[in-house]
């Protein structure tokens, strides 16, 4: 497809970038450390760590799991926590030690963190101790040799540590008994470390720095293999959007959805990392007043978020009175942005809400509308520095523009594959190397594309992918099920929301059996909403159930 967009970009955004600019993340890291060292580069609960401090404890860890653990360059480094300081420490660490690191949702439950361990051959995880349980339910089915377990607090220095964990504990009681035998403690784990020397392994471009897990259509989660050069790539692609309209060393970036998605760990925590910015890291957005008052302790010049969060922010009755005289970038991705929510944005903060598109396949980033943007204009944007796109039909042939077709995607931040599933990665990434998203959509001759479907059965909830197949494997394996099929429907908290239909096979079973079943299963935001009974469901000729037609007939009352 020819480059149209190239015309609609902003001035000073190039229609390329260098890839190579940086041998890996590691470099990238040092070279911003050795510019920005006495900056706040993490913010969390009050506390900070600045750019030196970060390179001093990162370094620390990445040494411990070389020298103590004696990980080998590559090896698996699993990272199961929320937003706090532990994370940024223990992800540079891990990288610049030459491991992958895998992250992990601190909501998985254990049948969810088992398959992802297990697939990864993940030998060392980091958690945080409220977790712990889960991976103690997990831990006899995985290869996890080495576990080092944290406190929310550990990093916020005396007496806001004391504090903290105390009231985690034994106050809010968020902290389940839990078991690990042979576990380390981080806060020795850093200090051992720090006696030891890091060694500068040779990690390039073609090396995983991250197995960053995604659903699958076969319900099982795959590992999207992240290389050094694909997330090098994005983050210069990114840097090359942002830059005509912020300035570097002196940004602030709010950072509300967790580090562990891959949106918020380019956007944020890698992007705004390698400007000299302070990320302000917050570790539950879902407490909005607490959100709010921590908002109006800092002059953030940049936010980023999903829809949902950004509407319920706009909610509360003491958002309005924030100070926004600073904020130049509002980014919204992971869903799609609703027009009401942006006009409201807009109204009450004075700026437009932009919106980004991209997967975790992509690194994240593929397109982005320009950030001087006045107003919403209900587009995922154009084609960033460096990326083609192309709409093709079910055979694989470009359509013309204004046609819908599939988005197919290329360029040097598309992943590597899926981690040991080469038919997958054969059946996603075609031999001209364009990324099959499976989303249909349209290019307007200035550029823009607008998604105007998913191709996938996927449903998207608060950002998440949630896969019908997961979803239906866990009902199907109730005793009192015949048949199911899940689909989303719309709800205006999360965008979308998974409605099950379920033919019984024992009359008694309830919808509040069912959901219970499928809490002890599955995490929270992948639970049904809603439940239907009913005594069929439709099916083809050849016996697959029509998700479309149960869609369709979705807002029906609940059985």
């Amino acid at each position: 497809m020819e480059k149209v967009w190239l015309a609609s970009y902003p001035a000073g955004v190039p229609a390329e970038i260098d890839p190579h600019c940086f041998a890996s993340i590691g470099d990238l890291f040092d070279r911003s450390v050795a510019r920005y060292g006495g900056k706040p580069a993490y913010t969390n609960m009050g506390a900070s760590l600045s750019y030196a401090e970060l390179s001093r404890q990162s370094a620390a860890f990445g040494a411990f799991l070389q020298h103590v653990l004696k990980l080998e360059k590559g090896a698996r480094v699993a990272l199961m926590m929320p937003n706090v300081l532990q994370y940024p420490v223990c992800l540079f660490g891990a990288l610049r030690a030459g491991c992958t690191v895998v992250n992990c949702n601190p909501l998985y439950t254990t049948r969810e963190l088992e398959h992802q361990l297990r697939d990864s051959g993940a030998e060392t995880i980091v958690i945080v101790e409220n977790f712990a349980q889960t991976l103690q339910h997990a831990l006899p089915k995985t290869g996890i040799r080495h576990v080092i377990v944290t406190a929310l607090g550990d990093l916020l220095g005396f007496p806001r540590r004391q504090l903290v964990n105390l009231v985690v504990r034994h106050v809010k009681k968020m902290v389940p008994a839990w078991a690990l035998p042979g576990h380390r403690r981080l806060s020795d784990v850093l200090s051992e470390g720090s006696g030891l020397q890091l060694e500068k392994r040779d990690i390039g471009h073609d090396d995983i720095a991250f197995l960053q897990y995604t659903g699958g259509t076969t319900g099982a989660a795959k590992g999207a293999m992240l290389t050094h050069g694909n997330i090098i790539a994005n983050l210069e692609q990114a840097h090359a959007w942002i830059r005509p309209f912020l300035s570097e060393g002196s940004e602030i970036v709010i950072t509300a959805l967790p580090l562990y998605h891959i949106f918020s760990l380019t956007a944020n925590g890698l992007t705004f990392f390698k400007i000299g910015a302070e990320n302000v890291l917050i570790t539950n957005p879902r407490d909005i007043p607490a959100f709010v008052k921590e908002l109006g302790k800092h002059r953030f010049t940049a936010i980023t978020g999903v829809n949902t969060l950004f509407n319920a922010l706009l909610n509360d009755a003491n958002f309005a009175a924030l100070d926004f005289s600073s904020l130049r970038i509002s980014l919204g991705g992971g869903m799609a942005v609703q027009r009401a929510v942006a006009e409201r944005w807009r109204a009450i903060t004075g700026h437009t809400l932009v919106e980004a598109y991209g997967l975790t396949e992509t690194s994240p980033a593929a397109c982005i509308n320009p950030l001087d943007l006045t107003e919403f204009n209900h587009s995922i944007g154009l084609p960033i520095s460096s990326t083609e796109i192309s709409i093709r039909d079910d055979d694989g042939n470009e359509l013309e523009l204004g046609q819908a077709g599939e988005l197919c995607i290329r360029g040097p931040q598309v992943m590597k594959g899926y981690w040991n599933r080469p038919e997958d990665t054969r059946r996603a990434i075609m031999a001209d190397g364009f990324l099959r998203t499976g989303d249909v959509a349209t290019v307007d001759p200035a550029g823009f594309v607008r998604i105007v479907d998913r191709k996938k059965d996927m449903i998207l909830v608060s950002g998440f992918n949630v896969y019908p197949n997961e979803v239906e494997d866990v009902i199907a394996d109730h005793p009192a099920v015949v048949e199911v099929a899940a689909v989303g429907v719309p709800d205006e908290r999360s965008g979308e929301a998974v409605k099950v239909f379920v033919v019984r096979k024992d009359a008694s079973l309830t919808r509040e059996a069912l959901i219970a079943h499928c809490r002890e299963n599955l995490t929270g935001y992948k639970v049904p909403h809603q439940v239907e009974f009913r005594d069929e469901l439709p099916k083809t000729n050849v016996g697959k159930i029509l998700r479309r037609k149960l869609r369709e007939a979705a807002p029906s009352s609940e059985g």
